[in-house]
């Protein structure tokens, strides 16, 4: 299997162009890829599929094999790869890329003949929770803000967030009875002030990650409600920051950020990954 691996300030999948690949089961390819010790290593696995109503078609996965809705820093790097390796003629400055979020609308920055930066409408946030709702983890109370941008996400806020032991508190978050049967993805948030939020986050399927780009939004659209911040927001994570904007006209939130190729190659499936083991007992 020819894959790219592609990043989004450090939120790292592995993408295969199925205009020319298939790929057999994803979910166990995703699982067998995402593997950081014995595949190549990212947070999922994201086919660039042919489509009949967009420019191409984003089929994610993540590293559990689940498949996922919308990734705001895959559908970047996507946009980056369908300029970038001829997808799209090389005049077009603006793409639409399928999701099972809807179709997503990209402005493409270019330099050098390469997609560098791209800004991404996100479409409308809609709220699944009061305003805010209170929650106990594992013994401990906590106030959360619902958000729904294409994916459910649980917006908590912190004094600081440096500290927070993910490993050991996300499962706790991500499980917790109030979101299944699907799951939430949960962001933790810092307000340093109306223009600035930081940002640590734990997905679900995929566990923490350096970035979440609907996570940024979600949680942008969150503090506006909650009257934190302004409408233009910078949201720093592990891997960088983004650039979180809502429209008030159209109400449609627009995320903009890099898109980096990291490397391309080849890698074999072991045939083992498909077999079914469940029914044998020891």
């Amino acid at each position: 299997m020819n894959f790219t691996k592609m990043q989004g300030i450090g939120n790292d999948y592995v993408y295969v162009d199925c205009f020319k690949e298939k790929v057999e089961e994803p979910g166990k390819a995703a699982r067998f890829v995402s593997d950081r010790h014995f595949g190549i290593g990212s947070d999922g696995l994201i086919l660039i599929c042919p489509s009949d109503v967009a420019d191409c078609r984003m089929e994610m996965y993540n590293a559990d094999g689940s498949q996922g809705i919308m990734c705001g820093n895959g559908v970047r790097c996507v946009g980056k790869y369908a300029y970038d390796h001829g997808l799209v003629p090389a005049d077009r400055r603006q793409i639409t890329v399928e999701t099972l979020g809807g179709i997503k609308n990209l402005d493409l920055d270019i330099l050098d003949g390469r997609a560098v930066s791209i800004t991404v409408d996100m479409g409308e946030a809609f709220l699944t929770s009061e305003l805010p709702e209170d929650i106990t983890v594992d013994g401990t109370d906590y106030r959360f803000v619902g958000i729904d941008v294409g994916n459910p996400h649980a917006v908590y806020y912190m004094e600081e967030i440096d500290s927070l032991d993910l490993e050991k508190i996300g499962p706790a978050f991500e499980l917790h009875e109030r979101f299944q049967p699907h799951r939430v993805n949960t962001e933790f948030i810092q307000v340093v002030d109306r223009g600035h939020l930081r940002m640590r986050v734990w997905e679900r399927g995929s566990g923490e990650t350096w970035a979440c780009g609907t996570g940024a939004t979600a949680s942008v659209m969150a503090s506006i409600l909650m009257g934190y911040v302004d409408d233009q927001v910078q949201v720093s994570l592990r891997g960088g920051s983004l650039q979180i904007r809502l429209d008030r006209g159209t109400g449609h939130l627009f995320m903009t950020g890099p898109a980096v190729e990291v490397f391309s190659g080849s890698i074999d499936i072991p045939r083992e990954i498909y077999y079914d083991f469940s029914h044998l007992t020891l």
